[in-house]
């Protein structure tokens, strides 16, 4: 006897793009933790999310680029999928009041179509380096942009890679964060991903400098890229 196929569901009839926030300690949450918070919250708000098809339906919820463990962040972003048509502020007000503290919502807007991943297509972040030495930090920063391409590795779930860091790095400078040292960093979002502390890895390679202490990672902003002047936009503008 065959298997009934299961009901078929409506597409959603409104889409809403989110941004939020990952702070504190809810940098050290994992992106599936994340998830899993987001769809609690949507259930607590009694949002009314559209399902997908198939034995198993799940709230459309998409997310895109989401930022690494460990990481917290001024922009990171999901979509939703409505069945019914919602006044955009109403659902970012139930759905902020829903998330636990340290997940936050920062802004909503209705979705124009099109893909929101396609438009995050670089990521701006503060490095804190607590305990260095400007002038140490300086120099290997100079050593960095004066280096063509710097090879670095890391584990990934596909084993050890190995690959070219500097390319992906559109800006790269020292400024201050409370009285210490940090970089501002701009980096162009590719394959295999190229993330904060893999540049740190390149300024150990090229100059030998690492942090005294764990390096504080925060993405500002994550969105389109200004090839002119090398500056991360609002992909919901």
């Amino acid at each position: 006897m065959s298997r009934q196929q299961p009901e078929q569901q409506a597409p959603p009839v409104q889409r809403l793009r989110i941004r939020y926030a990952k702070r504190g300690r809810l940098r050290f949450t994992s992106h599936r933790d994340v998830s899993r918070a987001v769809e609690r919250a949507v259930f607590r708000a009694e949002i009314p999310m559209a399902y997908s098809s198939g034995f198993h339906p799940h709230p459309r919820i998409s997310y895109a680029g989401a930022s690494p463990t460990g990481a917290a962040s001024e922009a990171e972003y999901l979509e939703l999928g409505l069945a019914e048509t919602r006044d955009p502020a109403e659902i970012g007000r139930a759905l902020d009041a829903a998330l636990p503290e340290g997940l936050d919502i920062a802004a909503i807007v209705e979705s124009p179509g099109g893909s929101l991943a396609d438009l995050l297509v670089a990521s701006s972040w503060l490095v804190e380096l607590r305990g260095a030495e400007r002038a140490d930090v300086e120099a290997a920063v100079a050593a960095f942009l004066g280096t063509e391409s710097v090879a670095v590795e890391r584990m990934t779930k596909k084993g050890l890679r190995t690959f070219d860091c500097r390319a992906a790095v559109v800006a790269l400078d020292v400024t201050d964060a409370e009285g210490e040292p940090a970089l501002a960093l701009v980096l162009r979002h590719a394959v295999p991903a190229v993330r904060p502390d893999d540049v740190l890895s390149g300024l150990a390679e090229v100059s030998g400098f690492t942090p005294p202490a764990t390096a504080l990672l925060t993405r500002l902003a994550q969105g389109p890229l200004d090839e002119t002047t090398g500056s991360v936009g609002d992909p919901l503008a």
